[in-house]
């Protein structure tokens, strides 16, 4: 007998938010609820002045908010390293990713404002479901910001993961035709052309990433950094959590912050 159409709804949302659903039991539902406002977010501002402004947007992992980025240590982390740059925390929770529209959310409620309040360089960081808005971010306006950093981006599904390792490398992965819109049945083969991308050096060079050695996206992040020149992937000890990419990223902006501005 032939599957109920309710249960292949069910399927197929399970496929979408794959990981992510797991922790409503833990989180509730709220971080699902349809957005009623804009993205919260919260401005630190830098703590040295520069003629070169330059802003960093940090979003959330999975079952964080904004809250949780104040307290993740991700903003000191950063203007540690980077003291001449402002961070912007970003309470985009998964909500905003079930709504369909987080690209242009951030476009239309973060990154053009920021670009009209004068900002030169904009760079889009994001920590495991944030690194995949980021990378979905980078699909709707390609070269838009001046570059991401992903903390143990979420990549998708284990089996898409192990169909990009069996091509031998995502050189070797075919995407397929590009589509005219992102879904819910394509969005994780839509981050992944977004990383083929890379195979362009002036790409590549855009792109930071980072990931502990324990975390259970370090199959992925391999993958991902065969594309990016050597620096500008690091390997740090330990798993799936803020203090690793905390570590990860004072790492990330020292070498930014070396860069020409």
């Amino acid at each position: 007998m032939a599957p109920s159409l309710t249960r292949l709804r069910h399927a197929r949302l399970r496929d979408l938010l794959s990981g992510f659903l797991m922790s409503l039991a833990v989180f509730g539902c709220t971080y699902l609820r349809k957005p009623t406002g804009p993205i919260p977010t919260a401005m630190l501002p830098a703590p040295q002045a520069s003629a070169q402004k330059a802003l960093v947007i940090v979003l959330p992992g999975r079952g964080d908010d904004l809250d949780d980025l104040q307290h993740s240590g991700m903003a000191e982390a950063v203007q540690g390293a980077w003291p001449q740059a402002d961070v912007l925390l970003a309470g985009a929770t998964l909500g905003y990713y079930a709504e369909g529209k987080l690209p242009e959310r951030l476009h239309d409620e973060i990154i053009v404002p920021a670009r009209a309040q004068g900002y030169r360089e904009i760079w889009l960081t994001g920590a495991s479901m944030g690194g995949m808005g980021a990378l979905l971010y980078e699909r709707a306006y390609p070269g838009d910001v001046t570059g991401l950093v992903l903390y143990a981006p979420y990549m998708g599904a284990p089996s898409l993961i192990r169909q990009v390792a069996a091509t031998g490398g995502v050189p070797g992965w075919d995407p397929g035709p590009l589509p005219t819109a992102v879904d819910d049945d394509n969005y994780q083969n839509e981050i992944w052309r977004v990383v083929k991308s890379w195979r362009d050096p002036q790409q590549a060079r855009r792109i930071w990433l980072m990931c502990g050695d324990l975390d259970r996206f370090i199959d992925a992040a391999g993958l991902m950094s065969s594309l990016l020149p050597a620096d500008h992937f690091i390997e740090a000890k330990g798993g799936h959590a803020w203090a690793v990419w905390d570590a990860g990223a004072a790492q990330v902006f020292a070498h930014i912050a070396a860069l020409p501005h």
